[in-house]
């Protein structure tokens, strides 16, 4: 008989004879026994009386690979810890399965949503333009380049907005409406033909600086708005349509319009530069280069840069929207970017008009606005006229004369 029993020594419970032996011979020197101690312990554990060497044999055959005493090498403890481990393979593998079929799913949904929000916004810019009148184009006028140009810089209407502004005795400050935008214009239109006949201007560059749209920032903006924002775009381009090609009687017209922040479409909330390609601006140069291109006195330009640039009397002018804070800095890194000299930096979306001289035929100007003071500037303790700039530029030197239209006094 063994005479010291460890619990380590007997055999286990779910422990099978195979797995038994095998333990005590491959650990006889950890549990301190012996082959006949082994072959006792056997004995005892199988109720038989077989002599030490039988039990040693059977275990010789389990190591050379006889019968399935690899399988039953591990403890009950050990068989249970393997099937863990298999069920939460498993697990993983179904757990990786569902997220494809979730992906899969968010995917579609997401497709589904911007296809029908793509079609409905389709369908509301074609059944907007469907209800415009036609353009009666004007004959063609002959061009002819002298050394002076002119350069109209308007931008911020900020169509489709309504409110009244009052001022500390009740009175107004300012008011606008889609209606008010339109006076401002033709008054616009009016003072930059008789600029033009003064000056003996044949060409001019105008540039709308952004913002022709309300109410796509803030959802507390749509309260302000009198149309939707697809009809406040399309009707916004049919009205400058109709304008720029009245002008177009008078002067050859090379037109640009730089993409503003307002007109940004920012869809379930995202922040700025989340959708930077969705812009409304989008619809208005289509309809402006559909309805305008048999019009022989007007010239559509568009940068891919989706800025304005152009050359005027051999000054290069860069034109953007405006969210700068630094203009001084902007102009340089401008120029060191592009590998171009940036003469004239212009920019809207201040909503008042400032000029500074930073160089040597270097000048960055901030163009007022259409829209004129509103609520937000009043917040700021900002506000100017609503006004527009016409700069005029000659070969050699450059800006000779500005002039500032003011529109709110008519």
């Amino acid at each position: 008989m063994v005479e010291k029993i460890d619990e380590k020594t007997l055999q286990q419970p779910n422990e099978t004879a195979k797995a038994y032996r095998l333990r005590l011979y491959k650990n006889k020197e950890l549990y301190r026994l012996n082959n006949v101690e082994i072959g006792q312990l056997c004995n005892e554990a199988f109720g038989v009386s077989w002599d030490e060497s039988a039990h040693r044999k059977k275990t010789k055959n389990y190591i050379d690979g006889y019968s399935d005493a690899k399988s039953e090498l591990g403890t009950a403890d050990q068989q249970l810890q393997m099937m863990i481990e298999e069920a939460k393979t498993a697990k993983r593998e179904a757990q990786r399965e569902l997220m494809k079929i979730q992906t899969e799913k968010l995917e579609y949904n997401r497709w589904q949503r911007e296809l029908s929000r793509d079609e409905l916004i389709t369908e509301k810019i074609v059944s907007a333009i469907s209800g415009l009148d036609p353009i009666q184009i004007p004959k063609k006028k002959s061009v002819y380049y002298t050394n002076k140009e002119g350069c109209l810089l308007f931008g911020d209407a900020h169509y489709g907005t309504e409110f009244e502004l009052l001022g500390l005795s009740g009175e107004i400050v300012n008011s606008y409406s889609p209606e008010i935008f339109e006076k401002r214009m033709w008054s616009l239109l009016n003072q930059t033909i008789d600029i033009i006949e003064k000056e003996k201007i044949n060409v001019l560059h105008v540039f709308e600086m952004g913002d022709f749209s309300d109410g796509l920032l803030r959802v507390s903006q749509l309260r302000l708005l009198k149309y939707g924002v697809v009809e406040s775009t399309v009707k916004y381009a049919d009205f400058i349509c109709n304008w720029l090609n009245e002008l177009s009687k008078y002067v050859h017209i090379k037109f640009q319009m730089v993409r503003g922040n307002h007109t940004e479409l920012r869809m379930l909330g995202q922040p700025k530069g989340t959708f930077k390609d969705e812009n409304m601006d989008i619809v208005v140069r289509s309809i402006l280069k559909e309805r305008l291109k048999n019009n022989k006195n007007f010239e559509f330009i568009e940068n891919p840069t989706k800025m304005i640039f152009a050359n005027i009397c051999g000054f290069n002018v860069l034109g953007i929207h405006g969210e700068e804070k630094n203009m001084e800095k902007a102009i340089k890194d401008f120029s060191h970017t592009y590998n171009v000299k940036i003469n004239f930096l212009i920019a809207g979306h201040l909503h008042h008009s400032k000029s500074e001289t930073v160089g040597i035929d270097c000048d960055v100007i901030n163009v007022p606005s259409i829209i004129g003071v509103d609520h937000y500037a009043l917040s700021l303790n900002k506000s100017s006229n609503a006004s527009a700039n016409l700069l005029i530029l000659e070969q050699k030197y450059g800006e000779v004369m500005r002039y500032s239209i003011k529109l709110d006094r008519v």
